[in-house]
C-alpha cells in the first residue's frame, strides 16, 4: 500500500486526505531560557525540539481562537490540531520564543498582565514591543492586572482587575480581550462566573487536557511546558493525546471547601472504552484507587489532604495505538 501511495504521488494523482476532528492540545508556556526559574522555564534546546516536531508534518498549529471557535462550532479541524500560549509576557518571548515561531510560521497568543507593563519592569515586555509583535500577528489575551490569586480575592476585587485590565489593553491595543487566562490557572465556580461577567468569549486554565466539544469553554485545558516536563518524548506524549469526555463531574467547584480531600467521581463518555484500565494520581501522592461503578461512573478517592495552594489530578486512558485519552483538574486550596 505504501509503495502504491508513493508511486501515485510521483504520478501527481494522489492527494492524502486530512483526517478530521474535533478536539485539538493547547499548550502554555512561560519564559524561554531563563534557567533561574526552572518551574516556569523552557530551556531553549527543548524549544527548538518542540519546535521541530510541530514541523514534522504530522501537525497542524492554528491561532488559539480559531481552534477554540471552531471546536464551540462544530466546525471540524485536522486531526492532530495543537495550539501555543504563553503567559504573563516576560521579555524571553520577545527576545527568544517569537523570533523562532516567527521563522517557524507558528502563530501564538500571549496573556498579559498589565501592570508590570505599566510599571516598566525589567522582565516584562514593554508596551512598544507589545505593539510590535500585535502589528506582526501575534494575538494578545488578559491576564488580569497584577497576576492575582483570585481565588483568595473578593469578586469585587476579581471584577476591578478585570476591568483594569481590559481598559489598559483597549487603550494599548485598540481592541478588547476575547480571551481570558486565569493567573495560575487557579479559578473555581464563583471565579468563573467572574471571568464570564468580564466579556470574555473563552477563558483558560492550567489543568492538562484536550479541548473538545463538551468543554468548558469559560475554562479550557492548557498542557503547561517546563524544564522539568518538556522532554522530546514526553512534548509528543503531550501534542498526540486525545480529548476524555466527561459529565456529571463532582465536586462541582475546584476551590476546596471543607471536604478535604475531596470525593471525586465522574462519568465517562458513551464512546470511550476500557475504562477499568483508567490510571489516576495525584500530586504529593501519585497513583490513587479507581472504582468503576457500572459501565462508565468513575470514583476517585485520595488519601491525603490536599495542600494549601494547587494540587492537580490527572488521570488517562489509552486510546488508539500511542495516542492517550487525557482528563486533568486543577484544585485549589487558597492561602490565607
Amino acid at each position: 500500500m505504501k509503495k502504491l501511495a508513493l508511486l501515485l504521488l510521483i504520478l501527481g494523482c494522489y492527494v492524502p486526505q486530512a483526517v478530521a476532528a474535533e478536539s485539538a492540545v493547547i499548550l502554555m508556556y512561560h519564559r524561554f531560557g531563563e534557567s533561574q526559574f526552572p518551574s516556569t522555564n523552557i530551556r531553549l534546546e527543548q524549544l527548538d525540539a518542540h519546535i521541530q516536531e510541530l514541523k514534522s508534518g504530522s501537525f497542524t498549529v492554528l491561532p488559539v481562537v480559531e481552534i477554540v471557535s471552531k471546536i464551540k462550532r462544530g466546525i471540524p479541524l485536522p486531526d492532530r490540531t495543537v495550539g501555543i500560549t504563553v503567559d504573563d509576557g516576560f521579555k524571553s518571548v520577545y527576545q527568544e520564543a517569537w523570533p523562532r515561531f516567527k521563522k517557524a510560521n507558528l502563530p501564538f497568543t500571549i496573556f498579559v498582565s498589565t501592570d508590570p507593563f505599566d510599571e516598566n519592569r525589567a522582565s516584562y515586555l514593554t508596551w512598544d514591543e507589545v505593539r510590535e509583535m500585535k502589528a506582526a500577528g501575534v494575538d494578545f489575551g488578559a491576564h488580569t492586572a497584577s497576576h492575582l490569586h483570585m481565588t483568595a480575592a473578593t469578586p469585587a476585587k476579581n471584577e476591578a482587575e478585570i476591568k483594569k485590565s481590559n481598559t489598559r489593553l483597549a487603550t494599548e491595543l485598540s481592541k478588547t480581550p476575547t480571551l481570558f487566562a486565569y493567573p495560575f490557572g487557579e479559578a473555581g465556580t464563583e471565579v468563573i462566573k467572574t471571568a464570564r461577567i468580564g466579556g470574555y468569549a473563552f477563558s483558560f486554565g492550567q489543568h492538562s487536557g484536550v479541548v473538545h466539544p463538551k468543554s468548558d469553554f469559560n475554562y479550557l485545558p492548557r498542557f503547561a511546558m517546563n524544564e522539568n516536563f518538556g522532554s522530546p518524548e514526553r512534548f509528543e506524549l503531550i501534542i498526540n493525546t486525545l480529548p476524555f469526555p466527561v459529565t456529571d463531574f463532582t465536586p462541582k467547584d475546584t476551590k476546596i471547601g471543607p471536604v478535604n480531600p475531596p470525593n471525586v467521581g465522574f462519568t465517562a463518555a458513551p464512546g470511550l472504552k476500557n475504562l477499568s484500565k483508567i490510571t489516576c494520581y495525584v500530586s504529593g501522592e501519585g497513583r490513587v484507587p479507581v472504582t468503576l461503578l457500572g459501565t462508565n461512573r468513575i470514583e476517585i478517592r485520595a488519601s491525603k489532604p490536599f495542600s494549601m495552594g494547587r494540587t492537580r489530578l490527572n488521570c488517562t486512558l489509552l486510546g488508539a495505538p500511542g495516542r492517550w485519552h487525557w482528563l486533568g483538574t486543577l484544585f485549589v486550596r487558597p492561602k490565607t
